[in-house]
């Protein structure tokens, strides 16, 4: 049987804040004749406009971007474009970004300590429509807790985007400005997020979070 992709050419977008990464990764995967890399991206900004001058069949999005992250902006594509095939390519291996990643829209997930060839693999079934995770990864979701899901499951999209910054320390206007909502909108969801979580101090906010699985 003919593979029915053997002649169709692939159209990858690469996004990754580091220019050394993203060449490496066009190398590889241009090691697959069926793969072109149209583009690249180093930030949510850059990816927004890249995907809407060339609209790839795949987008290889990294999670920890500057400014606004990988799932925000993830969730912005699926937004505008709601058939784009996003397939992301993270250092973290926790089962909570994958979760995270998948109810944003991502066809796939792979973390950047997997084989090399499974990133070809990846971009190849996302292009098909299928869905794909990496073999550590899928380990994490298997083991995740029930407890810890339960937790991060009462969380919208959102508010799961707000907790994941205020853990790291930045400040309702600084958060504000990377989502690009209003300080008032994220003091009423940080709000919203201690009542769901059971917090009332935002040192407990952190402490729950962390105990969830968030870093």
């Amino acid at each position: 049987m003919i593979d029915a992709y053997t002649d169709k050419q692939i159209k990858v977008l690469l996004v990754d804040d580091h220019a050394v990464v993203r060449e490496g990764y066009r190398r590889l995967l241009e090691k697959d004749r069926r793969l072109t890399v149209v583009g690249e991206a180093a930030n949510s900004a850059e990816a927004l406009s890249r995907d809407r001058e060339l609209a790839p069949e795949v987008i290889v999005l990294d999670i920890a971007l500057p400014g606004v992250s990988g799932i925000e902006t993830l969730r912005r594509i699926i937004a505008r474009r709601p058939a784009a095939r996003i397939l992301v390519f993270s250092m973290y291996q926790d089962a909570i970004y994958a979760s995270r990643a998948f109810k944003a829209g991502a066809l796939g997930y792979v973390s950047k300590s997997s084989a090399p060839d499974l990133l070809v693999e990846a971009v190849r079934a996302v292009a098909e429509g299928r869905h794909y995770v990496s073999p550590d990864v899928n380990q994490a979701m298997s083991s995740y807790s029930s407890r810890k899901t339960g937790l991060t499951e009462r969380l919208s999209s959102r508010e799961h985007e707000v907790l994941r910054l205020l853990t790291r320390g930045h400040g309702v206007d600084d958060i504000g400005e990377q989502l690009g909502i209003s300080a008032k909108t994220v003091a009423n969801l940080q709000s919203s997020i201690k009542q769901k979580l059971g917090a009332t101090t935002a040192l407990q906010l952190v402490v729950i979070a962390r105990q969830a699985g968030f870093t």
